[in-house]
């Protein structure tokens, strides 16, 4: 696998492409004064209220709230994962993207060779599936109610019986046939040589967000096994991230709004031909984390469909597991249960297509799903079954991200408990056990905060980052115990140490921690000191700032002194900020 895109090489990037460039190609700007305004591509709106700006390398919509970089619009837009859009937005400006612990993927580790060849075994594979050649494949399409024009639309395919047919067909020198081994279409044998992966079997081409065939899945013809089989995991195919039919169905899951995830390639074929078009499959997988986020990318809404036995159960609670970090406000899950014995490739054909949509209508949301659940395993007339319940929700409900949606999960815990929304709220804040985000559970439940010095110093820096430069040593703020003061640390060390960086190369540095939503959003904070002034109101935070530690660091020294005693240093020091403060007040504070 590729290795992690070094941060310097991002932040280099941002300072290279232009944000507008980049948006104006898939959405025109106009000029509005020193930005540039559309209209959303996030919501519909008649009145433009997206800006982006030059100088920040920002999007923010006034409408929506939708912000970001350059990369964050590829990934809403484009719906690209984050390497890709690292990579679409270094291929404008011609630049190799480098990996920690290898350079850039070339062709020896993954890359047009390998789709190149990909490609070229889909056409052999498709120019097999003839009836004159291949009956047994046809009659089975046939037998399975596959038209030849939804074969045609999913381009499938059939690898006929023998062990060298693909490497006969395509392996016509050293370089192919390795091609085909790191793409795995072909395996080596124990005693030396390769031989075909896929041998008789119905090929189904795996696209990804592209479009670009990056592997394959094959049912065999008859009973062999597996059953089904996939292609291993290469440098282009990875299971946990793609989808089988997404590419196919992004028109039909833009119009639904919704998606439908079912388990195999013959349920994916099925429903499109019987006219649900917006369904997709994992590939021999439980959902993953990556999974649901590429698909919330698409759609506000997924149905889960599984069988109605216990192993569908359990697949069903390992999606719901996996789903609670990524729901939040504008997401939605539900689970559809088939009955025991279908598939949605049996039953859409049985029943036609209303009957399944409505079935869909009659999917189980996750949160009553989830507490359905959960219920069953206690006793609620039973004041300790009531508490038992408590400690069955409380490591899912630390999944939830803070919100609207968070806090409703735990109104309905309360209701069923019988318990004060509020008291539950408490208890669950002081759980020493929350783990993870849990210890941060229902931390909005506060209400929002009045805007703070340290928020202003945090956005003023962010917003226009060469006010840095005029900072003091950041250490300076080291002993303010006030929210967000590491993080003003943190963000003045990275100015400091890489001046020249503009906002969005400072909010895509703390990607993937906690901090990078919060500097995001102050990245796009309209207040009136972030709009006049900018040098002039810094520095009147600075001062403040300053004088806040100052009387931190006098205020702990004068407690060791008390309880311990200072070294000769210590006593300079306390003597010093003593003095200082004398001076600037013009008095001896009483301590």
């Amino acid at each position: 696998m590729a290795g992690l895109i070094p941060k310097q090489f991002i932040e280099d990037l941002l300072l290279r492409v232009d944000i507008v460039d980049v948006i104006d190609a898939r959405v025109p700007l106009k000029k509005a004064g020193k930005d540039y305004k559309a209209r959303c591509p996030f919501h519909e709106e008649k009145t433009p209220s997206f800006t982006v700006s030059t100088t920040k390398q920002f999007y923010h919509c006034f409408g929506c709230g939708a912000h970001g970089t350059a990369i964050s619009f590829l990934m809403e837009f484009e719906h690209m994962s984050f390497p890709e859009a690292v990579e679409e937005l270094a291929a404008r400006v011609g630049l190799p993207v480098p990996r920690h612990g290898g350079d850039a993927p070339d062709k020896g580790s993954g890359g047009a060779d390998l789709l190149e060849i990909l490609q070229q075994a889909a056409h052999y594979y498709k120019s097999q599936l003839r009836e004159p050649q291949a009956p047994q494949a046809v009659d089975y399409l046939k037998g399975r109610g596959i038209s030849g024009e939804t074969s045609g639309a999913f381009s499938l395919g059939y690898a006929p019986p023998g062990w060298d047919n693909l490497l006969r067909a395509l392996g016509k020198d050293n370089a192919s046939r390795d091609a085909l081994l790191r793409a795995g279409l072909a395996v080596k044998k124990e005693g030396g040589g390769l031989y075909d992966r896929f041998r008789d079997r119905v090929m189904f081409p795996i696209h990804d967000y592209r479009g670009r065939i990056v592997g394959f899945g094959g049912r065999v013809i008859g009973d062999g096994e597996p059953k089904y089989m996939n292609s291993p995991e290469t440098p282009l195919f990875h299971k946990g991230r793609e989808l089988y039919g997404l590419f196919r169905a992004r028109e039909a899951i833009k119009r639904e709004r919704r998606v439908l995830v079912v388990e195999g390639y013959m349920d994916v074929t099925a429903l499109a031909q019987f006219g649900i078009d917006y369904a997709v499959a994992t590939l021999g997988t439980a959902t993953t984390r990556e999974h649901l986020e590429r698909i919330f990318r698409f759609a506000p809404e997924i149905i889960f469909c599984f069988d109605g036995d216990r192993a569908g159960r359990e697949a069903a609670w390992r999606a719901l597991e996996n789903a609670l970090p990524v729901l939040h406000e504008g997401r939605q899950i539900s689970l559809l249960f088939l009955p025991e014995g279908e598939d949605p490739d049996s039953l859409i054909r049985g029943e036609g297509q209303e009957a399944f949509a409505a079935r869909l209508r009659q999917a189980t949301p996750l949160p009553d799903y989830m507490f359905r659940s959960l219920v069953r395993q206690v006793d609620l007339n039973r004041l300790d079954g009531r508490a038992r319940l408590v400690e069955l929700a409380r490591p899912l409900l630390s999944k939830i991200p803070t919100g609207v949606f968070q806090q409703m999960m735990l109104d309905r815990l309360a209701e069923l408990c019988r318990l004060d929304s509020g008291k539950l709220s408490k208890l669950l804040l002081s759980g020493s056990e929350m783990p993870g985000a849990g210890r941060h559970i229902l931390s909005s439940a506060a209400g929002p905060k009045a805007p703070s010095m340290m928020r202003l110093a945090i956005a003023l820096v962010v917003q226009h980052p060469e006010l840095a430069a005029d900072a003091p040593d950041h250490h300076l703020f080291g002993d303010l115990d006030l929210p967000g003061a590491p993080l003003f640390q943190a963000v003045l060390e990275l100015l400091k140490t890489r001046p020249g960086m503009n906002t969005a190369a400072v909010i895509e540095h703390f990607r993937d921690t906690e901090h990078q939503p919060h500097l995001a959003k102050l990245a796009a904070w309209q207040h009136p000191a972030l709009q006049q002034d900018v040098a002039a109101e810094f520095q009147g935070v600075l001062d403040r700032l300053r004088k806040t530690a100052a009387k931190a660091k006098t205020d702990r020294l004068l407690d060791k002194q008390r309880a311990h005693g200072l070294d000769s240093t210590e006593k300079a020091e306390l003597a010093r900020l003593l003095s200082e403060k004398q001076e600037k007040n013009g008095f001896s504070p009483n301590y």
